[in-house]
């Protein structure tokens, strides 16, 4: 196995966290020019939300098919295919001139970055020893957060200057050059063991899953806590672009810096659950995130940027914990597990960005925020029954 702080572990950190940076600066490019599109298509704030909801379903409904494909043919194939694809269907996108046929590339976008998102972690599981893999899985969703920084800020400003279809040739050269990265410095698997089961057999592990409630309890509270985490950004997009703000684009758009407060939390997550557990540690994040809603209330600039370094922070520290937990319970079936973690967290993400977005159309940023605390308030009271079923329900996988 794979130790903390050896050679071996700095170069697959490395290289994971490089591939999953990559991922989600392509999902997230298009996020800080929904309003954009809305003007250019003459469409809703709602519809223009296709855009980014397409690609998070997506992505979401193709987690768990890769997923049984590596537990055949190994994560790193997968991975490395995953990224030869992502720039590929971001040029196609270049040829699209109508907006449905803009989200619907977008969803082809969320198929291919699926094939990564499905099974790094479980790489990781595999291949690292217990203490490594809290940590790396931390570094991992770092990156993610590095990841969506730089796509949403290289988005806006790009498309100030070259047009959106200027951000995606940009983007799609990027993740080019970056996939050779990853191909050199990802080594070969050395633990992960085939599985001989059937493709059926495969999907039968998803029901059994989902019938454990110490997995599918922590996959629910994850979908929750994106859902808050990711729309609030959307609508803060709608919100500084409108009156009393009457933002540009790329200024608007560096609200997605905020993203850095995630960045740091995310790493400190694994020392909190070895030290302390993650039961406590999911709900002191969500507390932060429900802390950081309120002060973003505020009508004010600098209150609406303290706000969202408050909400990443304790979404990412959540995230990190919850997606860590699904990851070192799931006896069997890693990858499926993991993948399914992130299928609730994706469609949590594309169902809230409707549910905050049609907030904000109904009754402006105060509907908005009452929207937010109900969705933490839910996910505070699931993560206490998580912790009570933890200290009922042997940890094992149902046969």
């Amino acid at each position: 196995m794979i130790e903390l702080q050896t050679p071996a572990y700095r170069k697959a950190a490395f290289a994971l966290s490089f591939g999953s940076f990559l991922v989600f600066c392509n999902l997230y490019l298009f996020q800080p020019l929904l309003p954009v599109f809305a003007n250019a298509f003459e469409v809703t704030a709602t519809k223009a939300n296709w855009l980014l909801a397409s690609s998070t379903l997506g992505l979401s409904v193709s987690l768990i098919p890769w997923a049984v494909i590596s537990e055949k043919i190994g994560r790193r194939p997968v991975m490395l295919f995953s990224l030869v694809l992502m720039p590929l269907v971001g040029v196609l996108s270049l040829l699209i001139e109508s907006f449905w046929g803009l989200v619907a590339i977008r969803g082809l976008m969320g198929i291919a970055l699926a094939g990564y998102a499905a099974v790094a972690v479980a790489y990781m599981a595999d291949e690292f020893s217990p203490t490594a893999l809290v940590v790396a899985v931390g570094a991992y969703i770092s990156a993610n957060s590095l990841g969506g920084i730089f796509g949403r800020l290289s988005g806006g400003m790009l498309a100030d200057f070259y047009g959106w279809q200027g951000a995606v040739a940009a983007m799609a050269t990027f993740t080019v050059l970056g996939m050779a990265l990853v191909y050199c410095l990802l080594p070969p698997q050395r633990q992960f063991v085939p599985s001989n089961d059937s493709f059926f057999k495969q999907f039968r592990m998803v029901g059994r899953h989902i019938r454990n409630p110490i997995l599918w309890m922590a996959m629910v509270i994850g979908g929750i806590n994106f859902a808050v985490f990711v729309n609030i950004y959307s609508v803060t997009t709608f919100r500084l672009l409108a009156a009393p703000f009457n933002l540009p684009v790329s200024i608007a758009s560096a609200i997605f810096i905020c993203y850095l407060a995630g960045t740091l939390t995310s790493r400190l997550s694994g020392r909190w659950a070895n030290r302390y557990s993650p039961i406590s540690g999911m709900t002191f994040g969500t507390l932060v995130t429900l802390t950081g809603v309120l002060i973003a209330n505020i009508e004010h600039q600098a209150a609406v940027v303290i706000g969202l370094l408050v909400v990443s922070g304790g979404a990412f520290f959540t995230h990190s914990l919850a997606y860590g937990w699904v990851s070192r319970q799931a006896r069997q079936g890693k990858a499926t597990a993991t993948a399914l973690y992130l299928v609730h967290y994706y469609v949590g993400g594309s169902l809230g960005g409707f549910y905050l977005v049609g907030c904000w159309e109904i009754g402006g940023w105060h509907a908005v925020t009452l929207g937010a605390l109900s969705l933490a308030f839910a996910n505070i009271i699931l993560i206490q029954l998580l912790g009570a079923k933890n200290k009922k329900v042997p940890v094992q996988e149902p046969c």
